[in-house]
């Protein structure tokens, strides 16, 4: 997907047509639309045909998209889940596990990415009715799997609003609501978590949308992605115009709620509730 956003991008710099670079490799207007959408794989030949045909004859940003399409065609570990996953999340995993900054508003509940197991548990049934024991264990498998990410040796800065709803709306027993709680407490004092809370008292906000991950990468000419999951699918924004809305409105959020510090006493306040 990072890789077709490129491409695209690089093509419409030159004026060119899909159908006029899907000539320069043998085939349809609509092979280029599925690569610069990531919904294909992609072969080698093509993108230096491409790169070509683009004008990319720098080596070092040829090399660097090139390397980008080897990594695409290879399955990441997520995709040992994929039986258990709506089929737009796994692309997800993907530009999660890639990037180096991760900025996101969270309304119904934790993030993913901070969950204790009993709470992803309670979460995924919720969300999973009916489905078995087998299934939801595997999906809370993976849930635990993502998060391994922030504390790894290369973790990506991980700045999370969490709105107040999310800690007062109850998933799971007493019990499994205080450790999440506790949870929160302990791993936003990671160097590179930064956790802040949208208390009720503030009224209206810029995440009145509701929510939504900002996905940045290491490689600088890579653009930003916008995710946004819906019920039965889910959209990724890379359009510089887009990504600029959510990117303000996430800097709102922040400058909104309380600090960090003052959001972990937040959460001991409501730790002292439950």
């Amino acid at each position: 997907m990072l890789l077709g956003s490129q491409l695209r991008r690089l093509r419409e710099a030159r004026g060119i047509t899909r159908e006029a670079a899907g000539y320069s490799i043998r085939a349809s207007e609509s092979k280029i639309s599925r690569m610069e959408l990531g919904r294909v794989s992609f072969k080698t030949r093509d993108v230096e045909d491409l790169l070509t045909l683009y004008g990319i004859t720098d080596e070092q940003e040829r090399n660097s998209l090139l390397s980008l399409a080897r990594e695409a065609n290879v399955a990441g570990w997520w995709h040992s889940y994929s039986d258990v996953l709506p089929s737009w999340f796994p692309t997800y995993v993907g530009l999660e596990g890639a990037a180096s900054l991760i900025r996101a508003y969270e309304v119904q509940f934790v993030h993913g990415l901070l969950q204790t197991e009993a709470y992803a548990r309670a979460v995924v049934r919720r969300g999973m009715k009916g489905a078995s024991t087998a299934d939801v264990e595997k999906r809370v498998a993976l849930r635990l799997e993502r998060q391994k990410c922030l504390v790894a040796e290369s973790a990506p800065e991980f700045h999370i609003v969490l709105d107040e709803a999310a800690l007062r709306r109850p998933y799971g027993d007493r019990e499994v609501m205080r450790g999440q709680l506790q949870y929160l407490i302990e791993i936003s004092q990671r160097p590179n978590v930064r956790l802040q809370i949208m208390p009720f008292s503030f009224g209206g906000h810029s995440g009145e949308s509701g929510a939504f991950t900002i996905l940045s990468f290491p490689e600088s000419d890579l653009s930003d992605v916008v995710y946004l999951e819906q019920l039965t699918s889910a959209l990724y924004l890379d359009k510089h115009e887009d990504v600029a809305q959510y990117e303000k409105a996430m800097k709102e959020l922040q400058q909104d709620s309380p600090g960090p510090d003052e959001s972990r006493d937040l959460l001991r306040g409501l730790l002292q509730l439950s």
